[in-house]
């Protein structure tokens, strides 16, 4: 059996709230990324596109520099923290000025699957080998 490895992707300061980016997380967790990815791009929610984009990344992560095979990617984890949030006021009547934050989330995903199998070079035959000695 291939060795099972785990790769991660986060995605800091997404600007929509955690609680928003959960429900969208809610719906992919424990899936395989090919599964996720079809999910995603039918979720009419606009947190679906930065979650579907860091599962994208932590895919090309997995593929590109770890050497995972891509169908076998599974998400372990799936998380949406909060983030740094933003102070801002809003006008109001009598020249107040009443405050809000702008809330930001962190969205974190680790894939695991197995390692692609290495290809061994093709053996040359014994007549190849001596003219390129030669």
């Amino acid at each position: 059996m291939a060795e099972m490895f785990t790769v991660r992707a986060i995605a800091k300061g997404v600007d929509q709230t955690p609680r928003k980016v959960s429900l969208v997380a809610a719906l992919v967790r424990n899936r395989t990324v090919a599964d996720a990815l079809v999910i995603l791009d039918h979720v009419p929610k606009r947190a679906a596109l930065p979650v579907k984009k860091v599962i994208e990344s932590a895919k090309a992560n997995a593929v590109n520099n770890h050497g995972l095979d891509g169908k076998s990617l599974t998400i372990t984890t799936l998380s949406v923290t909060t983030g740094p949030r933003l102070r801002r006021y809003k006008p109001a009547s009598r020249g107040r000025a009443l405050p809000f934050e702008k809330k930001t989330s962190h969205i974190l995903v680790e894939v695991t699957g197995a390692e692609k199998p290495k290809k061994k070079p093709a053996a040359k035959p014994a007549a190849e080998k001596k003219e390129e000695t030669k």
